[in-house]
């Protein structure tokens, strides 16, 4: 009889880190969230612990007994990447190594520069063009060492996520205003130009999925998650179709005013440093995932966007009902 397995997530207050906890809850996991702070109300299924990613005795003290790590945490906003995101993963990575755990990243497309570009495949030369990127860079460089020494590691590089959780994304505090009706869409690139998006409930349950295979995987395993190609056209025909509301205009990102404030606002400033990602096509190819786990793997891209709408307080609950019946 196989012993349930046991994975604690670093960050599960965060999008990703939410929707991990489901997806392996969901998958017959006993679930450790390791937070700052417990949130409110009732969480069935999971073991919350308190503590700090920064804290190396903490992650390690959280971590005894787990068969896998998600590290899922990140700085809020952009901000303080510097000085936390590598003490964060080598506080992973030592948990890991000490407890025989095998480490999950979710990654994302900021160690590429356009030398990559346009489409990315797992192998592809990692040759940044900001200082996040180089920290991406070596957030991977650090967990390849380590799985020469023994540690497993993990790691499913995504596009820009969004999902029916509030969050930090471009799809709810840049394309539109978070908890208001969406009246134009502020895309950041060209309309024509295509990108890779990513739905945060298929990204968690991708990871699970994995997970459930893990003696298969290599002892240094990479993905890329394909998600949704589309251009601008094709997001902002989502986002009418979501919202059941066709009058939704095609406007631009204000980099302008991105600019203005960056001197004064750090989460701007190192947002206009991402603006490359939104100047050329960006795809990740996913073959290699599709040929692992099948080719169901996305949800169809208007029941996500509506349910995002939803998530960010854009549209009611109520609207979902009336365009399912409609």
């Amino acid at each position: 009889m196989q012993t349930q397995r046991t994975a604690l997530v670093v960050g599960a207050n965060g999008g990703i880190g939410q929707e991990t906890c489901s997806a392996l809850l969901r998958h017959g996991w006993q679930v450790r969230a390791l937070v700052r702070r417990a949130p409110e109300g009732e969480q069935h299924g999971i073991d919350w612990r308190i503590g700090d990613a920064m804290h190396c005795a903490d992650v390690a003290a959280a971590g005894t007994g787990v068969d896998v790590i998600v590290h899922a945490v990140n700085p809020p906003g952009y901000r303080g990447w510097d000085r936390l995101v590598l003490p964060m993963i080598d506080n992973t990575i030592a948990a890991a190594r000490v407890h025989g755990a095998r480490i999950v990243l979710p990654g994302t497309v900021y160690n590429y520069g356009p030398d990559a570009f346009p489409l990315l495949r797992e192998d592809a030369p990692q040759h940044p063009q900001t200082r996040k990127g180089e920290i991406r860079v070596a957030m991977e460089q650090r967990l390849q060492a380590a799985s020469e020494a023994g540690v497993r590691a993990l790691v499913l590089r995504c596009g820009d996520f969004f999902g029916p959780r509030p969050g930090n994304n471009w799809f709810a505090q840049g394309l539109m205003q978070a908890g208001k009706p969406v009246k134009r869409l502020s895309y950041p690139g060209d309309y024509a130009i295509g990108h890779s998006w990513a739905y945060l409930p298929d990204v968690a349950e991708t990871l699970a999925r994995l997970l459930d295979r893990e003696k298969e995987l290599a002892r240094f395993e990479r993905f890329h998650f394909g998600g949704y190609w589309a251009d601008g056209q094709a997001m902002l025909d989502a986002v009418r179709r979501g919202s059941g509301d066709d009058s939704i205009k095609a406007a631009r990102f204000p980099w302008w005013l991105a600019q203005l404030m960056s001197p004064f606002n750090e989460t701007m400033r190192e947002l206009c440093k991402m603006r490359y990602l939104w100047r050329e096509p960006v795809q990740l190819d996913d073959r290699k995932l599709k040929a692992f786990l099948g080719g169901d793997i996305y949800t169809p891209i208007d029941q996500a966007v509506r349910a995002s709408l939803i998530g960010a307080g854009c549209i009611a609950a109520s609207s979902e009902h009336a365009l399912l019946t409609a």
